[in-house]
């Protein structure tokens, strides 16, 4: 399973419920719609964190870097790099 495949599965799974009729554009914000709140900011950077084996760091908690799907693999692709 890829990058965008974990943390699709973790979204739908954890903030959609794993709903079948989920869906999540790549560029959606996630903020903006509705589908993480602040406290599931923490919870994705959890699972960023363990799965992906980086340290996310206080001034790195930025919609730029946690508010889309492609803005977290784009920041997880940076962070591994």
């Amino acid at each position: 399973m890829d990058i965008r495949e974990q943390i699709k599965s973790f979204v739908i799974e954890n903030f959609l419920f794993g709903s079948d009729d989920a869906t999540i554009g790549d560029d959606d914000s996630f903020l903006e719609s509705g589908i993480i709140d602040s406290t599931g900011v923490l919870e994705v950077v959890g699972f960023i964190e363990d799965e992906f084996d980086i340290e996310v760091l206080d001034e790195e908690l930025v919609p730029d870097n946690f508010d889309s799907l492609n803005k977290l693999i784009a920041y997880v692709t940076k962070k591994q790099g």
